[in-house]
């Protein structure tokens, strides 16, 4: 059974806003600091943001989605969000939650991705006029 399900991409017209949504199930998830990875069609799999473990106070965004995108948590329903505002047209990918990484590991978060084997299916995200 895959633990994380990801869901709430859509196609969206530039500048449009979604939620996404990944619901975790079969670990501790309040002990684990979340993710949000998208991959987009032809390239390689790149992080997006990232929430610590527990109260989520440590928020961590990759430089170009800085200021239009927000992560965030709810550990009494296992759950881990994906605001994204403004989108632009390269926003669109395929969107995945992943358990970590830890804080020490973003100092190598490429080697962290290439270590991560627990994947849902996704959810895209197309963003087109």
């Amino acid at each position: 059974e895959v633990p994380l399900v990801e869901s709430g991409g859509g196609l969206v017209q530039p500048g449009g806003s979604l939620t996404l949504t990944c619901e975790a199930s079969g670990f501790s998830f309040e002990q684990y600091a979340m993710s949000w990875v998208r991959q987009a069609p032809g390239k390689g799999r790149e992080w997006v943001a990232r929430i610590s473990s527990a109260a989520g106070t440590n928020i961590n965004y990759r430089d170009s989605v800085k200021g239009r995108f927000v992560i965030s948590r709810d550990n009494r329903e296992n759950r881990v969000y994906l605001q994204l505002n403004d989108l632009k047209t390269e926003d669109t990918a395929m969107y995945y939650c992943a358990k970590g990484p830890n804080a020490w590991e973003m100092a190598d978060i490429g080697n962290w991705l290439a270590r991560v084997s627990d994947w849902g299916q996704g959810t895209q995200v197309t963003v087109s006029s």
